[in-house]
């Protein structure tokens, strides 16, 4: 199936509009388990219509999360609020959300299209009603010509697909994914990523989806709840997460990283276009970073910077007081399209660069135990506070 980049769904933004009202709103939500705390006084506003990830590593307390707001757990303390209503005690069938699970859950003895139906057969609607939305929902998901096959004979893509149909027949409001892309191959995943976004677009519903996959998650997501140990660490769009994270723990958690700690020296000059450019120093290295600082000078801070934004070269660049390293190719990963250098400098740390493979090479021109220099833009960098 054709990619779609989903041009209108990106221009979605409700959060930056403070007249907006939130569709789902956690507010000081706790939830323990005897002496656990899985979620920890937690508030966190969704929008309508909106694609939301909550993201993190097994434990952190997203799935809690979800659970609760489906109804299968309640809160220990807080509450959680959809359009605006309590609904604290509204047991999961008289939510308007419905839940597609990790294993799909479908039945084994039934038709793609009886399993789609089953949940319309519950609530006692008109046969012709039901014979309707599953044959929309079987267009919805492109499996027409599959409907009288039963699970077994379909492949793992399409079984997600009918799972998908089977949660969306009953048009909830809002639509949880609980891992739904965890037992596909990695190709049928970014394909299906894709396909997510456009029903999701189409259908113009509120989806949230858990997951631990952080490049899913850039990929679907209007925004991310990064979590750990049960509470929100950071919230922003996908880019914002990449591109400013706001500590420690969400840069090393997203994407590749180097992040070396270092001491703030405080105000260099201007940058461009008037913008403030900061100095760290990392002890072997000074760091040179556009970016403004609430920070005193001496204070503990971490200099970090992505793979892709430094530059690898067996040539010394014409200014090496910052931003400017020396080292030697410690390992080289091939990735197809684009290939990471591991550069032992010469205080003993590592630090990584990557390189697109713009061109059909077999041998490289940088290799193995060759001198390289490594640099970086003033904008390419970030420091972090915590």
């Amino acid at each position: 199936m054709a990619k779609s980049l989903g041009p209108v769904k990106r221009k979605f933004s409700p959060w930056t509009d403070p007249g907006a009202v939130p569709f789902i709103r956690f507010e000081n939500v706790t939830k323990r388990f005897g002496d656990f705390t899985a979620v920890s006084n937690l508030s966190l506003d969704i929008y309508e219509r909106e694609f939301f990830s909550l993201l993190g590593p097994s434990g952190c307390g997203k799935t809690t999360l979800m659970r609760m707001l489906a109804g299968f757990e309640e809160p220990t303390e807080g509450r959680i609020l959809l359009q605006g209503k309590d609904i604290s005690g509204v047991p999961p069938y008289r939510r308007p959300t419905n839940m597609m699970f990790q294993s799909y859950a479908l039945f084994p003895h039934m038709t793609v299209e009886k399993n789609i139906a089953f949940g319309l057969e519950q609530d006692k609607l008109p046969k012709g009603e039901i014979d309707a939305r599953v044959q929309e929902m079987l267009k919805l998901v492109k499996l027409e010509q599959f409907a009288k096959r039963k699970p077994n004979q379909l492949s793992g893509g399409q079984r997600q697909r009918v799972a998908l149909a089977r949660s969306l027949a009953k048009r909830p409001k809002v639509l949880l994914l609980d891992e739904p892309l965890g037992a596909l191959d990695r190709k049928l995943r970014e394909e299906t990523q894709f396909e997510l976004i456009d029903i999701q677009t189409t259908l113009g519903l509120t989806f949230l989806i858990v997951t631990h996959d952080q490049e899913e998650a850039m990929t679907v997501s209007d925004r991310i709840a990064v979590m750990d140990k049960g509470v929100i660490v950071q919230v922003a769009t996908p880019a914002e997460i990449y591109e400013a994270p706001n500590s420690r723990y969400v840069a090393d958690f997203i994407g590749d990283i180097n992040i070396v700690e270092g001491t703030f020296e405080g105000r260099a000059n201007d940058g461009r276009n008037g913008s403030e450019v900061v100095r760290v120093s990392c002890g072997s290295f000074t760091a040179a970073v556009e970016q403004q600082c609430d920070v005193a000078p001496g204070a503990s801070v971490a200099f970090a910077v992505r793979p892709e934004k430094v530059r690898i070269s067996l040539d010394k660049p014409a200014e090496t007081a910052t931003n400017a390293l020396y080292g030697e190719v410690w390992d080289i990963g091939y990735l197809g399209d684009f290939s990471v250098f591991v550069v032992k400098l010469e205080d003993g740390r590592t630090f990584r660069a990557a390189q697109a493979n713009i061109s059909r090479l077999v041998d490289r021109p940088i290799t193995y135990g060759d001198m390289v220099w490594l640099t970086w833009p003033a904008d390419a960098g970030l420091v972090l506070t915590r």
